[in-house]
């Protein structure tokens, strides 16, 4: 049984409207654009930045845990964190290199800010490789390891006194800005008709009531 498959039977158990909604947020949604958050201790600027990448349909959020652990606040999600696959690095040393690795080994430049940078800024990065944006603590940034092992350094334009914005705001305006210019590109930046499936099929499995012992009769039933 195919996921496919699998998630129409699966249909028959949610409502129509809840079925509307995975229909058309699913195909909005991308890998090709990532985030990754090092160290965030706050819950708010957390909790924010699940939200905004749900929002911009950014599916996967990648959490390194080396000092902080990473909490979010349900008043401020709003339930984003139950659509966004949020992959936690922790438990080891060098949880920020494993990470990298990981989103190198899959085809991801790694992204990071600094005010100090000259490269390029959200509106002029170019969008044909996946990119992964990293965004480091509130209160130093980006780690060394972090800094050392990126690809590209990323300058958000600034007008002010002040050398910095806040971590959730940081990411909003980068997330947004290169959204809107991917959606407005000829570039492959959807999911494929078989992620899109497995995608529309994990959230089919949230919301149904005793999903995995429904899924193993539904299996049965089709002789697996």
């Amino acid at each position: 049984m195919t996921n496919l498959e699998l998630y129409e039977r699966l249909c028959e158990y949610i409502t129509d409207n809840k079925r509307a909604l995975f229909d058309r947020i699913a195909p909005e949604r991308t890998r090709h654009i990532t985030c990754v958050l090092e160290d965030i201790y706050q819950p708010h600027n957390a909790s924010a930045v699940v939200r905004t990448c749900d929002l911009l349909g950014i599916q996967d959020l990648h959490i390194i845990e080396n000092r902080n652990k990473y909490t979010v606040n349900p008043d401020v999600t709003l339930g984003s964190s139950k659509w966004v696959d949020m992959h936690r690095w922790r438990g080891e040393e060098d949880n920020t290199l494993r990470c990298i690795q990981h989103l190198k080994q899959h085809g991801y430049a790694i992204v990071t800010t600094s005010p100090h940078a000259t490269d390029c800024t959200p509106s002029t990065i170019p969008l044909e490789r996946p990119l992964a944006f990293c965004f480091g603590t509130e209160l130093t940034g980006a780690s060394e390891p972090l800094q050392a092992n990126a690809d590209i350094a990323l300058r958000i334009p600034m007008h002010g006194f002040t050398e910095s914005y806040n971590i959730s705001v940081s990411a909003a305006i980068v997330l947004y800005t290169v959204m809107e210019r991917l959606r407005a590109s000829n570039l492959h930046w959807r999911l494929d008709p078989e992620a899109l499936a497995a995608l529309k099929l994990s959230w089919a499995r949230k919301v149904v009531h005793s999903a995995t012992h429904l899924e193993e009769r539904i299996r049965k039933q089709a002789g697996e």
